[in-house]
């Protein structure tokens, strides 16, 4: 059964406008620019520190660290660690985007070592990297999904049991469980495939509504249902997905409580 739920979406922005969180990223250096830049168009500060020399300092500093494995490297897998111990040791939540896991053996490897080795509260993915990271036999087309013909929400719910953490699938519906609750959010634009970065800067804004609410569940769908929502209002100014990128950029900054209230699609399933 799937029910209509609206959540306080806006007040959630409003903290993370007066708070001005730092968020910690070792991240996609294909789509670094738009992540930072989605944080701050929010209204949070971005910081793209990947040296193990600095990594569990700045963690120490942020509250919310973004993990994303896009241009994987043993490397930054070594210094992923040392920030996951350090937001671990601050008790700041860590997000981790699982970004190509299917893919190859070393994205699996590197997303399994992580999850045994450090504390990660939420793990955010499109469907076939959430079947991978949740033992299934499933392969990932690069960094997009393949088809799956498992029940997702039961996939989610799964792996956050087993995990003890947060799950996300994305997708044209979103898919938020902590095992026990689940959310839905409907919210979002079929332009958002179109460009490059999209989910990459899901992850970001994930991260950066972690850092203001302590219920992982709420904090993951008003975020994206915030992003989803100004995507939803770039989709009307833009000509093709050129000047959607720059006009999602200007609506999630002008995002107000009207918007918001009105065009929530959040659900409980």
């Amino acid at each position: 059964m799937v029910t209509s739920n609206k959540i306080d979406i806006y007040g959630l922005l409003e903290k993370v406008r007066e708070q001005k969180p730092i968020v910690h990223h070792l991240t996609n250096w294909v789509t670094i620019y738009d992540c930072a830049n989605v944080v701050k168009v929010f209204g949070a500060s971005p910081v793209m520190a990947h040296a193990k020399e600095e990594a569990d300092q700045m963690a120490g500093i942020a509250s919310a660290l973004v993990l994303n494995i896009g241009t994987l490297t043993v490397e930054l897998v070594e210094a992923m660690k040392i920030a996951c111990a350090g937001a671990n040791k601050k008790g700041i939540p860590v997000v981790l985007d699982a970004c190509g896991a299917g893919a190859t053996q070393l994205r699996d490897k590197s997303c399994f070592e992580l999850l045994d080795e450090c504390k990660i509260d939420i793990i955010k993915g499109n469907p076939s990297e959430i079947a991978r990271i949740a033992g299934e036999d499933v392969k990932t087309k690069g960094v997009d999904s393949t088809d799956i013909r498992a029940d997702l929400k039961q996939l989610a719910v799964k792996l956050a049991l087993q995990r003890g953490c947060t799950v996300v699938i994305t997708g044209k519906e979103d898919i938020i469980t902590d095992g026990k609750r689940t959310f839905v959010v409907k919210n979002g634009d079929p332009l958002m495939a179109d460009i490059v970065g999209t989910g990459c800067m899901a992850a970001s804004v994930i991260g950066t509504f972690a850092a203001v609410e302590k219920d992982p569940v709420l904090a993951v769908s008003a975020g994206l249902a915030c992003f989803e929502i100004a995507a939803e209002c770039a989709a009307k100014k833009a000509k093709g997905p050129g000047s959607f990128k720059e006009a999602l950029f200007d609506c999630i900054y002008n995002l107000d409580k009207k918007t918001l209230d009105t065009k929530q699609n959040i659900f409980t399933a």
